[in-house]
Formats: structure tokens, C-alpha cells, sequence
């Protein structure tokens, strides 16, 4: 985690508002949440030990950072005997123009080295902008640690004179694919409506819009146009799953 920077008093002021909401969370059962939280607050308590000299303050703040280590420990078990389960479900609401929630914000933490597949189920990538979200989602990919081998995508055929634009981009997209070792599996249903991004690491993501939910940039040369953490969303609910054995769509 990031260093805070802050001196021992307003280090310490920082860290007791981060923890009291990490117990706020933890007691409405928010685990998820709350494990990120005590790992902020203990970072930041323990920032404040280095810049502490009395012995007696010390002491008192290591038995605290004790204490919240025990805590996310106790939580990061449970979390894992819930994955272990199948039983793990993580939500993330998205509010409009929100920024900060590139693919590789949202994903990062779920591309283990272990991931060598992904399913992608998602009617709309057919327009150009849609092309262009799938192309960056499996530039995505191919830089992450995993070792991702295989692509499937399930998506909708587009009609008319934008038939020809998507099959060409997806198939552009194919090709640059191969050269990177990675191949993409391609298959069109025309009854299509459900959105879903599995890993064959156990772990099922399902975003409202797919992975359509950026907004269209102010112009070509404003913020976010490259980076889309600095791009505006639209309103979108993202469900993270884990289930012990993904199943293939």
C-alpha cells in the first residue's frame, strides 16, 4: 500500500477514522470492504509507530495494530472458506460519471497467474466503441501477469451495413491476438442478453452494461480519451462471483 506521508498526529487522526470504519463495516457483515479498510488503517497506524519516539505510545500501538491485524485475518479466513464454498458475492455500484474504473481497476485484483482462459458473454460488441472496449479488455489480458491462452466471446451479430465492420474488427482483432500467442474463439448467438465475464480461476464477474459503460470522451483531446480511469462512467452495478469450478458458456 501507498506510503501516507503523514506526520504522527495526523497520521494517527487518519488511521482511527479509517479503522472506525472498517468496524462499521465488519458489524453490518460488509467483509470485503471492511479487510480493505483495516489494511489501510493498519498501514497508516504503522506509519505512526515509525514516527513515534515515547516507548509507552509505542507499546499502546502495537497491541492496536495486533488487535486489527487479528481482525483482517479473521475476516481474510472467512472470505476464503466463502470462495472455497462458492458462496463469495462482491457487489460494486458504479454511480454516473464516476471515474477510477478502468478494466484494469476493476479486474486486477481477479487475474491471478493461474488465469489461462476467459469466457466473455456480452451481446454488445458490435459498434465501433464497443470493438474498441474489447480490444483494450484483452490488451488487459495480455499484460497481466496470467498466462492467458484461450479468449471465448459470445456476442450478438450485427445487422446490416455494420455486419461487415464487426466481423472485420473482430477478426483484426483475432489476428493481433495469435501474434501474442492468445487465441480467440469466436461464436454469435442471436438470442444473446446476459452479460458475464468468467475466469478459470473460479472467479464470474457480471457488469449491468457489460463492457460497455464509459462514457463517450468530452473530445479527442481530453482527459480520459487514453486513460479510461479518468473516463466518466454511466450508472452500473458490477456482481463478483467465485464458484470453485467455472463453467464454460
Amino acid at each position: 500500500m501507498a506510503k501516507s506521508g503523514l506526520g504522527p498526529e495526523a497520521g494517527s487522526a487518519a488511521a482511527v477514522t479509517v479503522i472506525k470504519r472498517a468496524l462499521e463495516l465488519e458489524s453490518e457483515s460488509r467483509y470485503p470492504q471492511a479487510l480493505v479498510c483495516y489494511q489501510e488503517g493498519i498501514d497508516l497506524l504503522l506509519q505512526v509507530l515509525k514516527g513515534t519516539k515515547d516507548e509507552t505510545k509505542r507499546c499502546t500501538l502495537r497491541k492496536r495494530i495486533s488487535e486489527y491485524m487479528d481482525r483482517a485475518e479473521n475476516i481474510k479466513k472467512y472470505l476464503d472458506q466463502e470462495k472455497e464454498a462458492g458462496k463469495y458475492h462482491k457487489q460494486i455500484k458504479i454511480e454516473e460519471n464516476a471515474t477510477g474504473f478502468s478494466y484494469e481497476s476493476l479486474f486486477q485484483e481477479y487475474l491471478s497467474e493461474t488465469v489461462t482462459e476467459v469466457w466473455i458473454e456480452d451481446p454488445y460488441i458490435r459498434h465501433t466503441h464497443q470493438l474498441y472496449n474489447f480490444l483494450r479488455f484483452c490488451e488487459m489480458l495480455v499484460k497481466r501477469p496470467c498466462k492467458v491462452k484461450t479468449i471465448h466471446l459470445l456476442t450478438s451479430s450485427e445487422e446490416g451495413i455494420g455486419k461487415e465492420q464487426q466481423s472485420s474488427g473482430l477478426q483484426e482483432i483475432k489476428e493481433s491476438l495469435r501474434n501474442h500467442g492468445v487465441l480467440l474463439d469466436l461464436e454469435y448467438s442471436s438470442s444473446i442478453h446476459d452479460r458475464e465475464i468468467r475466469f478459470n480461476n473460479g472467479w464470474m464477474i457480471k457488469i449491468g452494461r457489460g463492457l460497455d459503460y464509459f462514457k463517450k470522451p468530452q473530445g479527442r483531446f481530453s482527459l480520459g480519451y487514453c486513460d479510461f480511469d479518468l473516463r466518466p462512467c454511466h450508472e452500473t452495478t458490477v456482481d463478483i462471483f467465485h464458484n470453485k469450478h467455472t463453467k464454460k458458456i
